[in-house]
């Protein structure tokens, strides 16, 4: 048949191949600089997403290309200060969000963090942005929870330097430091019924269960292509790609949400529970469900790779710094609280920014007309974003070295306001973490019980390998999924470690 003809179908392929090229390198993102083959295919940046490999190849981009750099087809990442605060703080809550974020809807149904519109963010706000403020997080019963959970942690570090749990010398703190953020995070949002997975396995498994998770790649899937995670998806299963489920913490947060009138009056629940809100039992457990996980793996995670970088020998001079002004504060009596102690304050800022909790790309739509960012036109509805980790390196006027962990540049006066203004390891603007008034308590309240008693180095057994970023979602964690850490005490015994 003639329709069929090779005559008819070369030539049409080569004019509609032609159409394509022409079409791409006439978009105003053809301005943008990056690598030709992503003008016409988002294949790579996918392949390295499903690697777990996303934030260090966007990294790597930005590196080569400079604060702009085109990623896909209709997809550009920023890293320069004024572009972050276009996307995010503009108009006060920034550009809306991708459909990305509907892999965050919990029970099927939208939380503040996955609502995708302003409007939307802001009456989910308005409910429970205060049970976040850094008055309410300062509050005695709010402080004592994480005080005692703290103690609990530092009971199993002693016990790690004897005969206590496991009996080696060292001490995993990639669980440890997981439960830890769980029971914090759990006090905040359900006192008196939070967990306790320092102490009780039980709890320990619900942890295990949000932490210890596979399913990136089937949620990739699902949100790329719906119909084929619909057709594939015991396939998906047999190559370890296994959809997210968590019955255990559903569970949990399902019982603890019917308790809303039992609630301490400074928690989460308290006020979701408020008849003033009327919201249904199912989007009140939807809420606490994702501020659980979100605060399980991000405060375990950032602690995890700063302890991890404190124990190394090429970071002993910071260590000790921070050991001399913590026994000064605590040992020595001289009464400044956790939040009044400047290189502590310095080790922190440094380890968000070395190791960001959310170190990934945070997607956001331009709005409809476009708009110029870092110096380039963008049409509406093309995709736009910065990632933390390429944030705090990119400009190495304000972070020399980006690579190299040094809390004593946060120390200096001179740079101090570009350095704050580059900082976004939190986000900006009013879609910002909302917890990290929390989650800088548990941070500094945690170091300085450890590093006030206790030195850090490394267990022999771990390799660097095992503490490289593997990417999630948003957040990203240690490859290993381990972190053994040996814990001497100040009179310098180490009893029950193995010595080389």
């Amino acid at each position: 048949m003639l329709l069929v003809s090779p005559i008819i179908i070369v030539p049409s392929l080569l004019i509609l191949t032609t159409l394509f090229i022409l079409r791409r390198l006439r978009s105003p993102l053809s301005r943008v600089p990056g690598p030709w083959y992503t003008l016409f295919t988002s294949i790579p940046i996918k392949w390295h997403e499903f690697r777990a490999n996303r934030t260090r190849h966007v990294d790597a981009l930005h590196r080569r290309y400079g604060p702009a750099v085109r990623i896909a087809p209709n997809e550009v990442s920023f890293s320069s200060a004024a572009a972050v605060k276009e996307i995010y703080c503009s108009g006060g809550s920034g550009y809306d969000k991708t459909e990305f974020y509907n892999l965050f809807t919990v029970y099927g149904r939208r939380t503040m963090f996955s609502t995708l519109n302003k409007e939307d963010h802001a009456k989910r706000k308005r409910v429970l942005a205060d049970r976040y403020a850094n008055s309410n997080v300062m509050k005695a019963e709010s402080m004592q929870g994480i005080e005692e959970r703290s103690g609990r942690f530092m009971e199993m570090v002693q016990g790690s330097t004897g005969s206590g749990r496991g009996g080696s010398g060292s001490l995993d703190l990639y669980i440890t430091l997981h439960s830890y953020a769980f029971d914090c995070a759990s006090h905040h949002l359900f006192h008196p019924f939070g967990a306790n997975s320092l102490q009780k396995q039980e709890d320990e498994d619900i942890m295990r269960e949000v932490t210890f998770d596979s399913s990136l790649q089937n949620r990739l899937v699902r949100y790329y292509s719906p119909t084929l995670h619909g057709i594939m998806g015991s396939v998906l299963r047999v190559f370890g790609a296994t959809p997210r489920e968590t019955p255990l913490a559903d569970k949990f947060v399902l019982d603890n949400s019917a308790r809303g009138p039992d609630a301490r009056p400074f928690t989460l629940l308290s006020r979701l529970s408020d008849k003033t809100w009327d919201l249904e039992s199912l989007s009140i457990a939807a809420e606490c469900l994702d501020h659980m996980a979100a605060g399980i793996d991000t405060t375990g995670d950032a602690l995890c790779f700063l302890m991890w970088e404190l124990s190394q020998p090429r970071s002993a001079r910071f260590q000790e710094a921070l050991r001399a002004e913590l026994r000064e504060a605590v040992v020595g009596g001289r009464g400044e609280g956790w939040d009044r102690l400047p290189y502590l304050d310095a080790v922190v800022m440094e380890g968000l920014r070395c190791f960001p909790a959310i170190p990934m790309s945070l997607p956001r739509y331009v709005p409809a007309g476009g708009r110029s960012i870092g110096g380039y036109f963008v049409p509406g509805g093309a995709i736009v974003s910065a990632q933390a980790y390429s944030v705090h390196r990119t400009d190495v006027g304000v972070f020399p070295e980006p690579d190299r962990f040094n809390p004593e540049r946060w120390l200096a006066k001179e740079g101090d306001a570009e350095r704050k203004r580059l900082f976004f390891a939190f986000s900006n603007g009013g879609r910002g973490c909302v917890g990290k008034h929390l989650a800088l308590a548990e941070m500094k309240i945690l170091l300085r019980d450890v590093y006030s008693r206790f030195r850090t180095m490394p267990d022999e057994s771990m390799s660097e390998g095992e503490m490289e970023m593997d990417d999630q979602l948003i957040s990203s964690r240690p490859a290993g999924q381990r972190c053994l850490l040996r814990f001497i005490p100040d009179d310098g015994t180490e009893t029950g470690s193995r010595e080389g």
